[in-house]
């Protein structure tokens, strides 16, 4: 299946949501750099959601709500996102369906994306998150975390695969300089 760009139209608002705006204008403020998740139905989504909620504890890090980016354009939270020198993408699996629309919102190579499914490589014929005991979902979550922030604090890719991270390049590739795990 080979699907082509497309857009999808969303219904404007003018609420606001407090918290997120108070916690957008502090991270703007203090240059938090946002990380995003999948936080899909399923167990690949849920893995992700979790170590993004670990990754983002780490300081200069800070979790970022992917409903505001998406659906309230204006808000501080994803103005925040958007004018962040670097945004941290943790999808669940291969479809990669936050990264494909973050990298659409942020300029060119400020996104780091990672395919969580791509590090513990399980899982494949489970959908419920309850299908995979809570303290195995977790220590897997924490093992995604760990390598996200390893991959994070070595150097960068170069410039032609950035957009997608390390995590989505084969470790065999030369031009990812070390850092595919």
């Amino acid at each position: 299946m080979n699907t082509k760009d497309f857009s999808l139209n969303v219904t404007g608002t003018n609420a606001v949501c407090p918290v997120g705006e108070t916690t957008g204008r502090n991270n703007i403020n203090t240059g938090a750099i946002p990380v995003i998740s999948c936080e899909g139905a399923c167990i690949r989504g849920e893995i992700a959601r979790l170590a993004a909620n670990r990754v983002a504890k780490a300081p200069g890090y800070a979790r970022g709500c992917h409903g505001e980016l998406f659906g309230v354009p204006d808000s501080a939270m994803a103005r925040w996102v958007k004018q962040a020198p670097q945004v941290v993408v943790i999808d669940g699996c291969h479809l990669r369906c936050h990264g494909r629309i973050v990298e659409n919102l942020v300029e060119p190579g400020r996104m780091r994306g990672f395919d969580a499914l791509s590090r513990y490589r399980k899982y494949g014929e489970i959908f419920d998150i309850d299908g995979v005991p809570e303290p195995e979902r977790r220590a897997v979550a924490e093992d995604v975390a760990a390598w996200v922030a390893g991959q994070l604090s070595a150097p960068t890719c170069a410039t032609d695969i950035a957009s997608t991270g390390c995590a989505a390049v084969p470790a065999a590739t030369p031009k990812c300089g070390g850092c595919c795990g």
